[in-house]
């Protein structure tokens, strides 16, 4: 079948090239060293003058990786299970901590350029790499997408909805695909410009081993067995702190009881990437747990690689194509002396639209002297001269293979072309290099960043609190040219944010941080729409970093929402947003623990390049250019004695523990400071609670007295919240009551509606004023509280005798009645004549005690408060009017104490 290979039927004709373009094709196993053999119908070789430019350059061009044996093409075929050359299935189990994951590849996804299943316990991760034949246009990052998805079968489930399948991309799954993302980037080499796409699901989950770090460990296997050319291996682990141990991917139930949640990504010989949140924990206590973790990743590195020597398939390392060196000593010559004085503008919009006017000067100098040409005349050029010299010189094109008046072109080619030496595209990447190579040098060399600051100093900040009136607390914090709005929204459950999960259990966030950053923040266009995946990365690093300051559920029952709004950006938009979200809570009379803030700090690892003597140089409160043009971005928040959150990412081959250190301890200075900036705010915090902010009430009663306060299909909780006007009332089974209000007189009512109908009589309680619901031959039934009715027997209606209880009484008169027994069942007997005042003078024998009444007219003559508990949430305000009130007690008490508690004044 090789002897005369044909498309379609037609002979094909092989046409050396001097590019070596990279497309799989494996059918034909040439022997090629030099150049790259792309096959063309004959017929398509005649027919080129009656097809449009468009559909010349679409032609399909089949061609052979030079750097392939012949005997390597069948490991690179998608061949069939049992076909000879087929790889075979290949499993390693790696140690991990106290167990095995185990990595297996060749028997799933055989046609993608890399596949990966890895398992801890009974979860199971499938990662796919796979990579576009032709390489897109060059720009300044590398063509990567990565899309994580938690398959609700893998636990068992099937999805919610009507399709009854998984839909967009939920929060967690962004956060985890961001994971996966940021370590690998840096591996990846300059220059390589095939679309590449990563697939990642959770095929089987056991509860127990969560996916999100070994999803990162398949990534960094996937991409290493793949063609992808990136320059390390890469694996992830977790990291937990039960007491002062240190363990390696704990399981769900051990991180309840951890102190730090760090994930940690890297190579064996550097770190790429940290991200963690803990409780306030030193930072020589997660330098601790970051080299526990490096020892691990190493551990894990070492097995990938021999994986990959015995499956991996070979690397494109000859598909990379870099802007030619000669570029960047013409870039540097036409625009270094104005690249040095742009670099010093200190406002960042002048400094921007000045980069862009230089680099727009440069390509025009360039073209000027014939040095630059469009991307298209640039690749048609050096791909196909041959067929350009043998077309006429005038070409007729036929549009749809159909020769009609008006669709006949005239294209004049020239039959040589000039040589032309650089795309424009390589131009602008050529132009950013060096003015990151500038900014970099600037720093190093003069000690002084574009804004003037020095490499620790910290821009200038201003905050200021209580500037939306309407809203339950708000603060605007400012640092320099970044300003984050934040907004506080105080809630009941109802407000909670529901989390769908791979576990049959429904989750509730009382507390959480939506980040958002719109176009005009710096000044731009852009789409606005549904939060991108930087925007909730953002939101959850700083949701995150406040979470362990705000008080329990148990002292502070509400749901509590922050929004942060950038408003401002130029650098630490998302530790703007913990600083102006921390004093939102404090202005919303959230009684957090403490104040915290954030820094974003930065790094420039080569220091000898510029002049300086080889030690990194660390930067504080780095701005947007330092971030894009330096070689860390370390987010950390905490306050002055410990860490709440980080995250850091490496834009270069890594960094060490010392640096790390060095780092981490310089952002405790810079914290510091920023702490102490935000106690000058003005206007400063209220730490009240907002007169519009709503007021719940929390109460507890007999877990077996809820079904009273809900009554049938719920018609008793509703009939309460129409007839007080509260907003809510939540039930636990645990008998937590809630009661959500807006104003504190609706509160009460419904506080001592439910009070009565949980309350739980004693013999000897009276009750006054009792409505008849009910006559009977031997008696009445007398509602003694809304929902609670006793009968009081004709024996008991009157001190004389009285044939029938219909002839003294009517449903809906009123009368007094003194509980005198509770049989087995728990139903209750009245009395009205030992009320009487010939009634006969009770046994001494009986003690009778008080019983909470129902409404204004009910009368207790023995009142016990004995083992009463009350524990109020906050402070309230003094004020004549109760509707002004700033916050509202919350008692909570036992059940026993409920049993005893006798009257509500309401």
């Amino acid at each position: 079948m090789f002897a005369n290979p044909s498309f379609h039927g037609r002979p094909l004709h092989f046409l050396p090239t001097v590019r070596n373009e990279l497309c799989r094709s494996y059918a034909f196993p040439l022997q090629l060293h030099s150049t790259t053999y792309h096959f063309l119908a004959s017929s398509t070789l005649e027919n080129r003058r009656n097809r449009s430019p468009r559909r010349r350059r679409s032609l399909k061009q089949f061609s052979i990786r030079a750097s392939v044996d012949p005997q390597d093409l069948s490991l690179l075929a998608p061949d069939t299970a049992g076909v000879p050359g087929s790889p075979s299935p290949f499993s390693v189990r790696i140690p991990v901590g106290d167990r095995h994951i185990t990595v297996e590849t060749g028997l799933i996804g055989r046609q993608a350029s890399g596949a990966v299943t890895i398992r801890d316990g009974e979860t199971i991760i499938y990662t796919t790499v796979c990579l576009a034949d032709v390489p897109s246009e060059p720009a300044d990052f590398f063509p990567l997408s990565v899309h994580y998805q938690e398959r609700f079968s893998a636990a068992g489930r099937t999805s919610g909805g009507f399709f009854k399948r998984e839909g967009r991309t939920k929060d967690h799954e962004v956060l985890i695909c961001r994971l996966i993302d940021r370590p690998l980037r840096p591996t990846m080499p300059k220059g390589f410009y095939h679309e590449t796409q990563l697939l990642s699901w959770v095929l089987s989950y056991d509860g127990v081993h969560p996916p999100d770090a070994l999803s990162v460990t398949a990534a960094g296997i996937a991409m290493a067995l793949s063609q992808v050319p990136n320059s390390h291996v890469i694996a992830g682990v977790r990291i937990g702190l039960i007491g002062e141990k240190f363990i390696l991917n704990p399981t769900i139930k051990e991180m309840e009881n951890s102190k730090l949640d760090l994930l940690l990504a890297g190579t064996k010989e550097a770190i790429l990437m940290i991200e963690g949140y803990c409780d306030f924990l030193p930072e020589d206590k997660l330098l601790e747990a970051v080299e526990v973790g490096q020892d691990a990743v190493r551990g894990i590195c070492k097995e990938v690689e021999a994986l990959v020597q015995k499956c991996g398939k070979p690397k494109m390392f000859d598909a990379i194509r870099l802007p030619p060196k000669e570029l960047y000593k013409l870039v540097e010559e036409i625009a270094g002396s104005e690249l040095v004085e742009v670099l010093q503008i200190k406002n960042k919009i002048p400094r921007r639209k000045a980069l862009s006017s230089l680099e727009d000067n440069v390509i025009s100098i360039l073209s000027e002297k014939g040095y630059i040409s469009t991307m298209e005349a640039f690749v048609s050029t050096e791909t196909m001269p041959d067929l350009l010299e043998e077309e006429d010189e005038d070409e007729e094109v036929v549009v749809d293979g159909e020769v009609d008046e008006g669709d006949i072109h005239i294209k004049p080619v020239a039959r040589k072309s000039a040589p032309l030496l650089f795309s424009e595209v390589d131009v602008k990447l050529v132009f950013k290099e060096v003015m990151s190579k500038f900014l970099r040098k600037q720093i190093v060399d003069k000690g002084k960043r574009s804004d003037g600051r020095s490499p620790q100093e910290i821009r200038l900040i201003d905050a200021r609190c209580g500037l939306l009136p309407r809203a339950h607390g708000s603060a605007l914090f400012t640092r320099g040219e970044t300003q984050s709005l934040a907004v506080v929204t105080l809630g009941d459950k109802q407000m909670a944010q529901k989390i769908d999960n791979l576990v049959d259990e429904d989750e509730y966030k009382r507390f959480y941080l939506q980040y958002s950053f719109p176009p005009s923040c710096v000044g731009e266009v852009g789409r606005v729409g549904a939060p991108s995946r930087r925007e909730v990365g953002h939101g959850t690093l700083a949701e995150r970093a406040l979470q362990p300051i705000l008080p329990p559920e148990d002292d502070f029952p509400y749901t509590v929402r922050v929004e942060s709004t950038i408003t401002e950006s130029n650098g630490s938009s998302s530790m703007a947003s913990v600083c102006g979200g921390c004093l939102a809570l404090q202005d919303a009379g959230v009684p957090v623990k403490c104040s915290i803030a954030g820094i974003a700090m930065g790094m420039v690892l080569d220091t000898k390049e510029f002049g300086g003597d080889g030690t990194p140089l660390i930067l504080s409160d780095i701005l947007g250019s330092e971030d894009a043009s330096g070689d860390m971005d370390f987010k950390v928040a905490g306050n002055d004695v410990g860490i709440t959150a980080f995250q850091m990412d490496i834009k270069v081959g890594g960094i060490t523990l010392p640096i790390m250190k060095q780092a981490l301890l310089q952002a405790k200075d810079g914290r510091k400071h920023i702490l102490a900036e935000m106690s000058k705010c003005s206007p400063p915090p209220s730490r009240e609670l907002s007169k519009y902010a709503p007021l719940i009430h929390v109460m507890k009663v007999k877990p077996e007295k809820i079904n009273l306060i809900i009554g049938a299909g719920g018609k008793k909780v509703k009939s309460i919240i129409e007839e007080t006007g509260v907003e809510a009332i939540e039930t636990q089974d645990d008998g937590v009551v809630k009661i959500t209000a807006k104003d504190l007189s609706s509160l009460e009512k419904s506080k001592a509606i439910i009070s009565n109908l949980t309350m739980v009589p004693t013999v000897g309680d009276i009750y006054k004023n009792c409505e008849i619901k009910s006559v009977a031959p031997y008696g009445v039934f007398v509602e003694i509280v809304p929902g609670r009715e006793g009968l009081c027997h004709i024996s008991e209606l009157s001190a004389n005798w009285l044939a029938k209880a219909e002839d003294a009484f009517k449903v809906g008169d009123r009368l007094d009645v003194k509980l005198i027994e509770i049989n087995d069942k728990g139903q209750l007997r009245l009395s009205r004549r030992a009320l009487l005042p010939d009634a006969e003078t009770e046994k001494q024998s009986t003690k009778p005690r008080s019983g909470s009444l129902s409404n204004d007219n009910a009368v207790s003559p023995k009142i016990s408060d004995k083992g009463k508990s009350k524990k109020a949430v906050t402070v309230s305000k003094e004020s004549e009017n109760p509707l002004k009130e700033k916050t509202v007690p919350v008692n909570i008490s036992s059940p026993v104490n409920e049993a005893d508690k006798r009257s509500v004044s309401p």
